[in-house]
């Protein structure tokens, strides 16, 4: 037997071993899953803009109805994986994903690729509030913020495949093969989630439901640990019933509302840049195939970004340099406001770009997995990432009516670019609020 009374400590203490890491980076694959699905609709956007031409106001609606189902996604299923289960909720959004991405490929109106980027929307934006947490609690203490944004980085990563997958397909075939092709891949996921990622034991562990010992010694035994003789003290059933609530009482409501705040400014800055690359590409005279590949650079820097944020964390202070970051990223987002004359120097301001705007996004997601206690992680995550994907769903509508007013590619920047500025701001307040409601969030 173990020597630990909690198997939460035993994983929190131990190594990782082969198991835990291979549920990490199925978490990693699935986020990758993510960013192919939402950045679909951006490649796809010249040809949609040419089979039925919409303007750009009307464009900026389709580019952002997913993200309004990513923000109802993300709180509805965030707390059903507090509730039912990390796994179940997992597989139910790989469910709506798979859907929403096959309908895409058949629709003959507006209207129906609205309500089928919807669809997939509230697939993707539970997923994230899901693998979140499942992401944390699969690694040790001591390797968590770095598992979590490796778990962000299969953003970009999936973003330049399936960036690199749709250049090809739009060369052989129109838009509505990205999205079939989306669907096969989502459906891929399905079975392997099936199959190999089991429940979480921090989960099983807390809410204890039917034959959750057995559960929890059949997992520890894959992991190659002892099993446990009973399970730990459960957490007081008040407290389970109204999670929600506990992320909006006195000791949690200054951190859950900088958290949101923050969340929504920068990542309507970083929708901002992902959404409208390729259409202001093509705008410029070049092909959407060329457009896209200006979107997969920005995923490429976007990559780096959150790979060397998250090696740097095991080192420096996550949320001091989140502050460092934010800023660079809203001057490198005014920056994309200058046009370019070659796709290369394109290509590589959008890779800076992403570099520091990304790993804007991934320092949010690790700062929320360390804010929050494994009994409201997923709530938590849910309510931050959903409040804040209106900020991704507004950020395309916004910037495509200042188009529409006249602005120029330089004022829409430096106005879209704001939203990591102030981001900044509220990560800077975020420990203080910590310390004075005795908070102990590891930020």
């Amino acid at each position: 037997m173990n020597t630990y009374n909690d198997p939460r400590e035993l994983l929190s203490q131990a190594p990782m071993g082969a198991f835990q890491i291979m549920a990490v980076a199925i978490c990693v694959f699935l986020n990758g899953l993510d960013g192919f699905d939402i950045q679909s609709i951006s490649f796809a956007a010249p040809g949609i803009t040419a089979d039925w031409g919409i303007n750009r106001a009307e464009l900026g609606v389709v580019l952002s109805m997913e993200l309004f189902g990513m923000a109802v996604g993300s709180v509805l299923f965030g707390g059903m994986a507090d509730k039912s289960g990390r796994r179940p909720t997992i597989l139910l959004c790989l469910t709506l994903m798979a859907v929403g991405m096959y309908a895409a490929s058949l629709v003959a109106s507006i209207s129906q690729l609205l309500v089928a980027r919807f669809v997939t929307g509230l697939g993707i934006g539970g997923m994230l509030a899901t693998t979140n947490p499942m992401a944390a609690e699969f690694s040790n203490q001591k390797n968590r913020s770095l598992a979590v944004i490796f778990m962000a980085t299969g953003y970009p990563l999936g973003a330049i495949i399936g960036g690199s997958v749709s250049t090809v397909l739009l060369q052989t075939s129109d838009w509505r093969a990205i999205f079939e092709f989306g669907a096969a891949i989502t459906a891929v996921f399905l079975v392997v989630v099936w199959f190999l990622l089991p429940e979480s034991i921090e989960y099983l562990s807390s809410k204890q439901p039917e034959n959750a010992l057995d559960k929890i010694n059949r997992i520890l035994k894959k992991m190659g640990h002892a099993a446990v003789n009973q399970l730990p003290a459960k957490i007081e059933e008040t407290q389970k019933a109204i999670s929600y609530q506990v992320l909006f009482n006195d000791k949690f409501r200054a951190l859950t509302l900088l958290l949101v705040i923050g969340y929504f400014m920068h990542i309507m800055t970083f929708y901002y840049i992902l959404k409208w690359i390729p259409t202001i590409v093509v705008d410029m005279g070049y092909e959407p195939a060329l457009a896209g590949t200006v979107l997969v650079w920005a995923n490429v820097g976007g990559a780096i970004g959150a790979l060397l944020l998250g090696i740097t964390t095991t080192k420096y202070n996550l949320r001091k340099m989140m502050i460092g970051v934010l800023i660079v990223a809203f001057a490198m987002v005014s920056i994309f406001g200058f046009e370019r004359e070659t796709i290369g120097d394109l290509s590589m301001i959008a890779a800076v770009t992403g570099f520091f705007t990304n790993g804007g996004v991934v320092g949010f997601y690790a700062l929320i997995a360390n804010a929050f206690p494994a009994d409201i992680r997923g709530s938590g995550t849910g309510v931050v990432i959903g409040v804040g994907r209106g900020g991704a769903a507004l950020g395309p509508v916004i910037a495509g009516l200042l188009f529409v007013a006249g602005f120029n590619l330089l004022a829409v920047s430096i106005v879209m670019g704001a939203g990591a500025a102030v981001a900044a701001v509220a990560i800077y307040f975020l420990r203080p609020a910590a310390e004075k409601h005795n908070v102990s969030a590891n930020i």
